[in-house]
C-alpha cells in the first residue's frame, strides 16, 4: 500500500462559488472514517489558524473537501459527500451540505471521468450524501470538455466565468426533518426572537437590531466582538437541540443569521455566522433558507423583507448579493429552489499530507 506522505494523493483543487476545496475520489481515500478524517486534517494543515503545513487557506471557506464516486442511485450520476475541515480544531464534519462547493462537483465529476460530457451543456445529477437529496447542475462542455470561461459574475468572486445553474427539489427539512423544526414561525432564546428554518441548511434567523446592530457591519467588526459572538453561540447551543441537531457544540450547524431590511434593492440583508466566524458572503443553502424565511408569516424576516413577485430573491451579504430562485406553489409552499454559481479548476495534481 502506498504512503500518501511519500506518494501523494490525486487531488483537484477547485473554486466553487465563493469557496475553495479539495476534491477527491472516494476510492483514493481510506474507507474508515477516523483514518479518512485524520488524513484530511493533515492535507489541510489543521489544527492551525494559518494551516501553514497544508493546502487550507486559514479560513473555513477555503478548508473544504468534496468526496466523489459514481452514484449508487438510479436517479443520480454521482455521489457527493461534503466535509468541512475545521481550521483551528482537529475536527472534520459531515453535518451539513455545501452549495458553493456543489457548484464544483459537476465539473469535477466530468474532469475525473465519472460523467461523460454530452453536447454543449452536460446535466449532472448529484446525490448529496449529507442530506440524501438530488441536485442537478448544468455544466458547459463545448467540444466535450469543461469550459470554465464565461460572462457570469457572482459577488465575492473577481472576474467572470461560465454559469453553472443549480436546481434543488425536496430540500425542506433535509437535516432537521421539517421546514420549521419546532412547528412554529417564532421561538425565543435568551430573550431573542428567532425563526428556526431548514430549507437545505439549518439556520437560526434573528434580527440584527436585537443585538444592537444595524446589519451593515463588516465581517471583521463582527468577528472582533467577542461578547456578541459569545451571546450568539449561547443561543446556538440552545436552538440546535430544538432543531433536532445533535452534538451542537462540535457541529457546524445551525448557521446563525442576522437579518435586516435590504439596502441595495434586494429582498433581505444578512450577516451569517458559519457558525463561529462571520461569512464573507453567504452560503448557497443558507441563502435559500433565509429567502424562504422571508415568506414565513409571523417569522422574524417577513416584516422587513421585500420579496419579489417573480421568485427571484436577491439576498444581500457583505460583498454583494446572492441570487436565489424559489418555486412557490399556489398555496404559498416552496416547492423547489435554484441558484446560479460559477466554478473553476485551480489545479490538478497530487497533494502530500503531513506524515
Amino acid at each position: 500500500m502506498s504512503d500518501p506522505a511519500l506518494d501523494g494523493l490525486p487531488c483537484l483543487w477547485m473554486r466553487g462559488g465563493t469557496s475553495k476545496g479539495a476534491v477527491f475520489l472516494a476510492c483514493d481515500l481510506p474507507s474508515g472514517q477516523a483514518a479518512r478524517d485524520g488524513l484530511l486534517l493533515r492535507v489541510m494543515g489543521s489544527p492551525d489558524p494559518r494551516q501553514v503545513d497544508g493546502i487550507g487557506g486559514g479560513d473555513p471557506l477555503a478548508s473544504k473537501v468534496a468526496v466523489l464516486s459514481r452514484s449508487t442511485r438510479p436517479d443520480a450520476d454521482v455521489d457527493y459527500l461534503f466535509l468541512q475541515v475545521f481550521v483551528d480544531r482537529p475536527l472534520v464534519s459531515d453535518a451539513q451540505p455545501c452549495g458553493n462547493i456543489l457548484a464544483a462537483v459537476g465539473p469535477a465529476a466530468i474532469e475525473r471521468g465519472l460523467v461523460t460530457a454530452t453536447g454543449g451543456v452536460t446535466p449532472v445529477r448529484i446525490h448529496m450524501l449529507n442530506t440524501g437529496e438530488v441536485a442537478e447542475a448544468r455544466v458547459p462542455t463545448p467540444g466535450g470538455r469543461v469550459d470554465y470561461r464565461g460572462a457570469t459574475a457572482i459577488d465575492g468572486v473577481p472576474g467572470t466565468h461560465a454559469a453553472i445553474p443549480l436546481m434543488f427539489q425536496g430540500i425542506a427539512g433535509s437535516t432537521c426533518g421539517a421546514l420549521l423544526p419546532t412547528g412554529r414561525p417564532l421561538d425565543v432564546f435568551r430573550g431573542v426572537e428567532a425563526t428556526l428554518i431548514d430549507n437545505g441548511m439549518p439556520c437560526v434567523v434573528m434580527r440584527a437590531s436585537d443585538f444592537g446592530l444595524t446589519g451593515r457591519e463588516t465581517p471583521a467588526a463582527l468577528d472582533a466582538d467577542a461578547a456578541l459572538k459569545a451571546r450568539i453561540e449561547a443561543i446556538r447551543l440552545e436552538a440546535g437541540p430544538a432543531m433536532n441537531i445533535r452534538d451542537v457544540a462540535t457541529a457546524s450547524t445551525p448557521k446563525m443569521v442576522l437579518v435586516s431590511a435590504p439596502a441595495a434593492g434586494g429582498a433581505i440583508a444578512t450577516r451569517s455566522f458559519i457558525p463561529h466566524k462571520v461569512h464573507a458572503s453567504v452560503g448557497v443553502f443558507a441563502a435559500v433558507s433565509v429567502a424562504t424565511a422571508c415568506l414565513v408569516r409571523g417569522g422574524v424576516a417577513a416584516p422587513m423583507a421585500r420579496p419579489p413577485a417573480d421568485g427571484r430573491f436577491l439576498v444581500e451579504h457583505p460583498t454583494g448579493v446572492a441570487e436565489v430562485f424559489l418555486d412557490v406553489g399556489p398555496d404559498g409552499a416552496v416547492r423547489g429552489a435554484g441558484t446560479v454559481r460559477t466554478a473553476r479548476k485551480l489545479f490538478d495534481g497530487r497533494v502530500f499530507p503531513a506524515p
